[in-house]
């Protein structure tokens, strides 16, 4: 059984940083993609940043670009997203998962507010 735990959401204003992390438990993803998603009020869940697991090749939403950095560690299963200069349109939860993403995975996302 795959469990995917987000956490380090919280409000913040607008231009500052928050890092989130992704824990992976219950099934070894050494041989994945992973990546983060998001959702904001009334709007479908989009893709935000992804790595490979193996040489850490690092894909970005054109949003985020030059702001948000994913990160892993292998060792621990782990998976981080460092977003800088936040801006209230980065509002939503957000989740991580494969990528392409696995129906089966999706955890309770952490809650990201930015204030302008």
């Amino acid at each position: 059984q795959v469990q995917l735990v987000e956490s380090g959401g919280g409000l913040v204003q607008a231009g500052g940083s928050l890092r989130l992390s992704c824990a992976a438990s219950g099934r070894t993803f050494s041989v994945n993609t992973m990546g983060w998603f998001r959702q904001a009020p009334g709007k479908e869940r989009e893709f935000v940043a992804s790595i490979t697991w193996n040489i850490g090749f690092t894909r970005y939403a054109d949003s985020v670009k030059g702001r948000f950095t994913i990160s892993r560690d292998n060792a621990k299963n782990m998976v981080y997203l460092q977003m800088n200069s936040l801006k209230p349109e980065d509002t939503a939860v957000y989740y991580c998962n494969r990528n392409p993403p696995n129906d089966d995975y999706w955890g309770q996302g952490t809650q990201v507010t930015v204030s302008s």
